[in-house]
């Protein structure tokens, strides 16, 4: 049974890397960086060439974690060389999120493991359906943002705090100790965000007598001066070329102390407790609570993170994923309170309605989780438009396309550029297919500009942004489309009913909420 739960974690989370293999433009940067170490290694000859010195963002971000997940990459990047089983540059980018992905699950079945010892098996069975019944963890923790790279220790600290028999008054020592240090590497090389979450853990500690204050200060010193001197600022001013530099403090600057993050928008302080844990914990959020109340070592496990969902209220500029961490946490406690209310004795109506809840409360989990996975799946134009345009044309030379916004922002990366250089070490373009192409991605270029250019033969352009002007110098040749919204069509249902009975009205149920699609990108050959 414990293999099958974590073979399920790690399939859960494959899945979601094949339905959609393609990115956002808030995961470019470290899918570029990984990109590059694997194309040009980490020579100084080669660091001219990386990506980052084109586009550089807001903030400089670290390299600590996409030169391990390259490294990490090409252990099955060489098997699979070696097996014959890679076309094209693509084929690694879906290695690269499979490995993101596979560590972060191992994460979870560790957690997982410890839930089981800490608050019994049915709890950690519970713990898994939960997780894989919502969308949002799953779905991005094979995704290369830096908050899924800061995922992995901060779900081991976790594990290293729960890790105990159930009567246990205390974790270890050792255990406190090696968690602060994983939350004190993870919040000074990825998310500073987690230093508002070590604070709590460290109090309560502190209160609860699991360590000292100078054991937490000298844990906390060591490993942060490790993870920043030899780490971050060699590692970064390495690849950045700049001495000193510590992109997490420069971040905590930059959008914190300067406040320059709030160009992003501001939200209201309530709002990931009143809108982001429930998209992303579902029904696990009010069976949370049950379990608060249920069982005191879930009130003690929820309180410092509930402290540092608090904490991180108070800052202007929120987004779910600053808080993807406590998501384990809360359906450890849902998975208490679901197994306390499967434990109800079955020959009692609370006990047949309790088993009906939870079975219920699983259930709509995995319908919004269907629906949510669709809408997302279809939300990556810019990846299909990139895609689709090397199949189009690939057995054409001296092709420059010059690629949109839009598409640069929704799946355009790197990895899809086929057809030019660099090329994966071992993985030769195949004979007779193009090496020569320009895969432009220049910004503020309108369409009058794009035509006058000659040297440009091909666009993947906004659908909105075309008028029939265009057509003049411009063929359409093919239209790529992506997810708009979700239409209820309650008529249908009653059509159903009245004109062809119940067998067909039940069938027209599944056709009650259908999935709005749109033209997104153009792919055009100038006539």
């Amino acid at each position: 049974m414990s293999t099958t739960l974590d073979a399920i974690l790690l399939l859960a989370s494959w899945t979601y890397v094949s339905l959609a293999p393609y990115t956002k433009v808030e995961e470019s940067f470290n899918l570029h960086a990984i990109h590059d170490v694997l194309m040009y290694g980490v020579g100084s000859d080669n660091l001219h060439k990386y990506d980052h010195f084109t586009f550089p963002g807001a903030v400089p971000r670290t390299f600590v974690g996409s030169v391990l997940l390259a490294w990490l990459s090409q252990v099955f990047l060489r098997v699979g060389l070696f097996l014959g089983s890679f076309s094209d540059k693509f084929d690694v980018q879906v290695i690269v999120r499979l490995a993101l992905a596979g560590t972060n699950a191992f994460g979870l079945s560790l957690l997982r493991r410890a839930v089981s010892r800490r608050f019994g098996g049915p709890t950690g069975v519970l713990f898994v359906l939960f997780t894989c019944s919502q969308f949002h963890l799953l779905f991005w923790m094979g995704r290369t943002l830096p908050n899924m790279f800061a995922l992995f220790p901060a779900n081991i600290a976790l594990c290293l705090i729960i890790d105990r028999a159930p009567n246990s008054t205390r974790p270890l020592k050792t255990n406190v100790h090696r968690a602060v240090a994983l939350l004190t590497f993870a919040a000074v090389v990825f998310r500073g965000e987690l230093l508002l979450l070590l604070g709590p853990l460290a109090l309560q500690a502190i209160v609860r007598k699991y360590t000292t204050i100078a054991d937490l200060i000298r844990v906390a010193l060591i490993s942060g001066s490790l993870s920043r001197a030899a780490l971050t600022v060699l590692v970064d001013s390495y690849f950045w070329q700049k001495w000193p530099l510590w992109p997490e403090l420069y971040g905590i600057y930059f959008n914190v102390l300067q406040g320059k993050s709030a160009e992003w928008g501001i939200s209201p302080w309530h709002m990931y407790f009143t809108s982001s844990l429930p998209k992303l914990l579902l029904s696990a959020a009010p069976l949370s609570i049950l379990g608060a109340l249920l069982d005191r070592r879930i009130r003690a496990l929820l309180l410092p993170y509930v402290a540092f969902i608090l904490l991180l209220s108070g800052l202007g500029h929120k987004e779910w994923r600053f808080v993807i961490y406590v998501v384990p946490v809360f359906n450890i406690a849902a998975a208490r309170a679901a197994a306390w209310l499967l434990g109800r004795p079955k020959g009692t109506l609370f006990g047949r309605l309790s088993t009906l809840a939870v079975v219920g409360l699983l259930g709509a989990n995995g319908l919004a989780t269907f629906l949510l996975a669709r809408a997302a799946c279809a939300n990556y134009p810019g990846g299909a438009a990139l895609f689709a345009f090397n199949q189009l044309f690939a057995a054409e030379d001296d092709v420059h396309v010059h690629i949109s916004n839009l598409a640069a922002q929704t799946g355009a990366s790197l990895f899809l550029h086929a057809h030019a250089p660099p090329f994966v070490p071992g993985l030769a373009p195949a004979p007779g297919r193009p090496t020569n192409w320009v895969y432009d991605k220049t910004e503020g270029l309108g369409l009058d500009a794009l035509t006058a250019a000659r040297r440009v033969t091909h666009l993947i352009a906004e659908a909105s942004a075309l008028g029939e002007s265009a057509l003049d110098a411009w063929a359409p040749v093919a239209v790529v489309d992506g997810f708009e919204r979700w239409r209820l069509d309650v008529g249908g249902v009653r059509e159903a009913l009245a004109k062809a009975g119940v067998v067909q009205a039940v069938r027209a149920l599944g056709r009650v909420l259908e999935m709005g699609r749109g033209g997104k990108l153009v792919i055009l050959q100038r006539r």
